[in-house]
């Protein structure tokens, strides 16, 4: 019972905190430049969860040729930035991740 009394509590407590900015922030007014600089909050954080991801190879730092990872997320930017499609851009990044890993096995 005490942790469906945790869940319920954490997920009140999550949809509160998320409410109230929804109910009160609205009510603001935000001058310009603050507005156009959270348009980049999505992409910074994107960014700091992909990349990590992407210059680390068995938890640690691989910055080289030798990184599929690297060559992929090279790849999946590339697609992201001439279709603007997002499932192909996971899919052409998941397919050259296979891709590049069973070459950089091979050599």
């Amino acid at each position: 019972m005490t942790l469906w009394l945790v869940v319920l509590a954490a997920g009140l407590l999550t949809f509160g905190t998320r409410l109230s900015f929804i109910v009160l922030l609205h009510r603001l007014k935000f001058p310009g430049w603050f507005l156009r600089g959270l348009r980049f909050v999505p992409m910074a954080v994107l960014s700091a969860i992909i990349l990590p991801q992407l210059a680390t190879r068995n938890n640690v730092l691989d910055i080289s040729f030798r990184n599929p990872q690297l060559f992929a997320g090279a790849l999946a930017i590339l697609v992201a930035w001439r279709t603007k499609n997002v499932l192909l851009t996971i899919l052409a990044g998941m397919a050259a991740r296979l891709l590049f890993q069973s070459v950089f096995t091979l050599i």
